[in-house]
């Protein structure tokens, strides 16, 4: 385990990156092959931590599942009926809330007894917007330590009917609930209090019901309906697009200091939110070329930008970066959830972007970035955070080396983005 890594200045980018795919992807979609009856091959799957977490719970309630890493392959058999035991038992699940998430209403369904539980930093992100939805359904459900967060025991009873979920502060409740309600015994009626966040990622989870035989009722993302005692149905084999988000970084590099660079594995057709970054580099004075399969990156003169964030806040982090080499203020707003993410993203940001010499206001739910006169090389806190070390790895455009403390933490996304990044980058000799 590396203990930091310092990048030296880089002084261009130019080449072509072929994306891992989707973490958003590859869960939700290893997680509705497992409720689907046979098999279903998944191809260019993301092999990740995140996902480790969802293959290994699943081994663990009984589903066989062969995983190729060199061809990036899972097979798995699904059958709902795996989920209905007896035995109690606990999962250790780590960060990764798109496997947290999603299981507990997965695990609600049934009348078994089943802890879930993270490490510390899952121990203290919120879940309680998503157990009192869950309660409106009938589920049986008993927090371990502090109200509103894991560990938490599951002992089923969700069986659908009108479910009411507060929507401010992950889109992951709503999924979660989402895919769990077609088997439950009845119809489901989802209404949405307060404003839906990150509603692109929503998009993803219908998309991907739909795909496996299932239609989600959606009228203007504050009420949903699905119908109850169904099957998903499994597409017997499901390629994953390319991780948007993980492309963001190489986009923003070509964006600062290219050359050109060629992301391959999305697109036009892609079904992620965060392809839509590729619009905010041309707003922000970027060359764009949209491809069906990839997408190419050339610099352009930066300028600063004033942006609603809220539907893109994996991405609004890269945002971040670029505002430092742009010329004038950058402002993004409307991402209170950033605080409740692996870290507190807003807090963490603010204290690493001072580092560097950049000069920040910070509020509740916005961050506003003024580009340092002159970079300040220096050590870079991650706070176990995948997105803050390959977003501050960009500060080595700067022509100022940047040292990453904890490197390894991209595992959890993106294990190989260090030797990704340093195949397109020319260094300062």
């Amino acid at each position: 385990m590396k203990k930091k890594i310092t990048i030296h200045p880089i002084l261009r980018v130019n080449g072509e990156i072929d994306l891992p795919g989707s973490k958003s992807i590859s869960n939700r979609v290893l997680l509705l092959s497992s409720l689907s009856n046979g098999k279903t091959l998944i191809k260019n799957f993301l092999f990740s931590e995140d996902t480790e977490h969802m293959i290994i719970a699943l081994k663990k309630i009984g589903f066989l599942i062969e995983c190729d890493i060199v061809k990036n392959t899972i097979l798995i058999v699904g059958s709902k009926k795996k989920f209905n035991f007896k035995k109690k038992i606990s999962i250790f699940l780590g960060n990764a809330g798109t496997a947290m998430r999603p299981l507990i209403s997965i695990f609600s369904l049934y009348n078994n007894n089943v802890k879930l539980y993270g490490n510390s930093r899952m121990n203290c992100r919120p879940i309680k917007h998503l157990v009192e939805a869950l309660r409106y359904g009938g589920a049986k459900i008993k927090y371990e330590n502090i109200y509103g967060f894991p560990p938490i025991t599951l002992l089923g009873g969700f069986s659908g009917g009108k479910i009411y979920l507060n929507g401010k502060i992950s889109s992951q409740f709503l999924t979660s609930i989402l895919i769990a309600s077609p088997l439950a015994k009845n119809n489901t009626e989802i209404f949405i209090k307060k404003k839906l966040v990150s509603k692109p990622y929503v998009n993803i989870t219908i998309k991907l019901m739909k795909i496996f035989g299932i239609k989600v009722f959606n009228k203007n993302y504050s009420y949903f309906k699905i119908h109850g005692n169904q099957n998903y149905i499994s597409p017997k084999i499901f390629f994953v697009e390319g991780d948007a988000s993980s492309a963001s970084y190489f986009l923003a590099a070509a964006a600062i200091k290219g050359g050109s660079v060629k992301v391959n594995g999305i697109g036009k057709k892609s079904i992620q939110g965060d392809v839509k970054f590729v619009k905010i580099l041309k707003k922000m004075g970027s060359n764009i070329t949209i491809n069906k399969n990839n997408i190419i990156v050339k610099r352009g003169f930066l300028k600063s930008i004033e942006l609603d964030m809220n539907n893109m806040p994996d991405v609004a982090m890269t945002v971040a970066i670029l505002a430092l080499f742009s010329k004038g203020k950058t402002i993004i707003k409307n991402i209170y959830n950033w605080r409740v993410k692996e870290t507190d993203r807003i807090s963490a940001m603010s204290s690493e972007l001072k580092k560097i010499g950049a000069i920040i206001k910070e509020g509740k739910d916005f961050i506003e970035i003024n580009p340092p006169e002159e970079f300040i090389s220096c050590n870079i806190k991650t706070y176990e955070d995948h997105r803050m070390a390959m977003c501050f790895s960009l500060i080595a455009l700067s022509e100022k080396k940047i040292t990453i403390l904890n490197p390894n933490c991209v595992n959890k996304t993106f294990p190989e983005y260090f030797k990704n990044l340093f195949s397109i980058s020319y260094f300062k000799k």
